[in-house]
């Protein structure tokens, strides 16, 4: 084999979810089939790579010192939303529901693997609880252990500002059947119910 083409393949595989067989298939689509998709595949991954930074004030990736998010004077300031990753920042603005602002911890709380507060860039979101500005912090961590941890570490923190704290809802998703359910997400559901007035 090409000694480049096995050098793509590789390449390929540091993506998730891809392993040597995806790899290969893909390998030998784009040079086989599609030299023109993989030029502008590759032209495009380098100038994300070297222009796409993170916010200085929420930690979301941007070409820009402050993404547009930040930056609007639109968005409500007193409302700050702590999530793990940029993509949770697309998944919400994709439901058009919420308009503050964003603090991105680029990961979640785990001692075992080395991260912990600093790692999460906790003391840029203590600077900003301190200003006063924030009056509720919205907490939308996963419902994992690691996720259920740093929102409780969060909360402790924003209680020494007195910032009301709020955790997202998580249980039985819309049109979902309760058989289909798993057990731990009924709990959830159970523990986070709400008055219902007909």
């Amino acid at each position: 084999m090409s000694p480049l083409l096995q050098q793509l393949i590789d390449a390929l595989k540091c993506l998730p979810g891809v392993g040597p067989k995806s790899a290969q298939r893909m390998a030998f689509y784009l040079i086989e089939r599609d030299k023109e998709g993989a030029k502008n595949l590759s032209s495009t991954l380098t100038e994300a790579v070297e222009k796409i930074g993170h916010c200085s004030m929420c930690r979301t990736l941007s070409e820009t010192a402050l993404c547009e998010i930040c930056d609007s004077r639109s968005r409500d300031s007193r409302t700050l939303c702590v999530i793990e990753t940029p993509a949770d920042v697309f998944a919400i603005e994709h439901t058009a529901e919420f308009r503050g602002k964003y603090f991105v911890l680029m990961g979640h709380l785990s001692p075992l693997d080395g991260i912990g507060p600093a790692e999460l860039g906790l003391e840029l979101l203590d600077a900003r609880l301190a200003t006063g500005e924030i009056e509720e912090l919205i907490l939308a961590t996963n419902p994992t252990v690691e996720g259920e941890a740093t929102a409780h570490y969060i909360s402790t923190m924003a209680a020494r500002y007195s910032v009301l704290t709020t955790r997202i809802a998580h249980g039985v998703p819309l049109g979902g059947e309760l058989e289909y359910i798993d057990a731990g997400t009924l709990a959830h559901a159970f523990s986070g119910r709400q008055r219902f007035d007909a």
